[in-house]
């Protein structure tokens, strides 16, 4: 087995720094850790409203870097988990950078919520009262984590067996997304062959309970992971796993609520695509892109890195698991890029 020592190639470079990132680079004080979040989590609404000016007055370029800020929001508090997972006596903060990079499917959700409410409030101010205070709070209050509780093993297998027979059903609805790149007519297709068996009373039910089982039993292991010091393998799994879990019980609230009992309408490619507006061109609907893509790419990513344990435990040497892992990250981001271009417009 490959030593920390023996670094062979760029792929293992990177490994190393990942793995290392807590212990080889300079302290930061809890003040400069809240700054990365503030900064991650405070400005998103308002960077993807930027966006939607630029578009409209037609300056691509403007837009595009906007839009780019938007992505890297998320980006900065996983920069921030990262500078925290040796840190046990910051853990407020630690998992402060966790819930914020949920940011781009927290607005979503929030957006919805106060849709179906009817308030009168902008949601970016909604999302300013949430925030901020919570922010402030953490900053001034970091908690130490104390005695940390074991992981159980018993919950840490069924959570992987749930999600093997999950994800038949998360790889078909994710290649159906990349029909869109044909046409909304070859998704239809593909989507009602696949409702034959995904909407059978019997099917339909279950495969809800497997969700909610796997958002239940990733909250309990992240939570109790983010409180012991991390590499940053296991940084990256939990974060892919927090955003999972209020991503999947947003989109289900967004079908089960939302569509069918709240609007009375079928949950098909103009409603995930916001026609007849579009995701690019409309001000509420542009939360979607860095919403969906991400979604795409953390529950790819997410497998990945389950896999990445598993070869581990059975004795695969560093390199080929170090390999594999990367190879898996790549290609969801590929994937998840490809089913956005075809949300957009793009057809081949």
């Amino acid at each position: 087995m490959q030593e920390d020592g023996d670094i062979h190639g760029p792929r293992d470079r990177v490994a190393h720094a990942l793995k290392t990132t807590s212990e080889t680079s300079p302290p930061f004080t809890a003040r400069h850790d809240a700054g990365l979040i503030l900064a991650g989590v405070v400005p998103y609404p308002f960077l993807l409203d930027g966006f939607h000016r630029a578009i409209g007055g037609q300056e691509p370029v403007i837009a595009a870097l906007w839009l780019a800020l938007a992505f890297l929001s998320p980006a900065l508090c996983l920069a921030a988990a990262l500078r925290l997972s040796a840190q046990p006596h910051l853990l407020s903060l630690r998992r402060l950078a966790f819930a914020g990079m949920m940011a781009p499917t927290a607005y979503v959700f929030l957006g919805v919520l106060l849709y179906m409410g009817g308030s009168p409030v902008p949601d970016e101010i909604v999302w300013l009262i949430l925030w901020v205070p919570i922010c402030v709070f953490a900053n001034l209050h970091p908690r130490s984590a104390g005695a940390v509780k074991p992981v159980p093993a018993a919950l840490r297998v069924a959570h992987g067996i749930a999600a093997a027979l999950v994800s038949v059903y998360v790889l078909f609805h994710l290649g159906n997304h990349l029909f869109g790149l044909i046409g909304p007519e070859r998704h239809l297709a593909v989507m009602k062959l696949g409702r034959l068996v995904y909407r059978n009373p019997f099917v339909e039910p279950l495969l809800v309970a497997l969700m909610l089982f796997q958002i239940g039993s990733g909250l309990v292991l992240a939570w109790r992971w983010s409180a012991k010091p991390l590499e940053g393998f296991r940084v990256f799994q939990l974060a892919s796993g927090f955003y999972l879990s209020l991503f999947i019980l947003g989109h289900m609230n967004s079908v089960f609520v939302f569509a069918r009992a709240f609007l009375h309408i079928q949950t098909d490619w103009a409603f995930a695509t916001g026609g007849p507006a579009g995701l690019i061109q409309d001000p509420w609907n542009i939360r979607l892109v860095p919403h969906y893509w991400l979604g795409a790419f953390f529950v790819l990513s997410h497998l990945a890195s389950g896999l990445r344990v598993v070869l581990a435990a059975h004795g695969v040497d560093r390199r080929t698991v170090t390999g594999a892992w990367a190879a898996g990250l790549l290609a969801s981001a590929a994937i998840a890029t490809l089913i956005l271009m075809g949300m957009c417009g793009v057809r081949l």
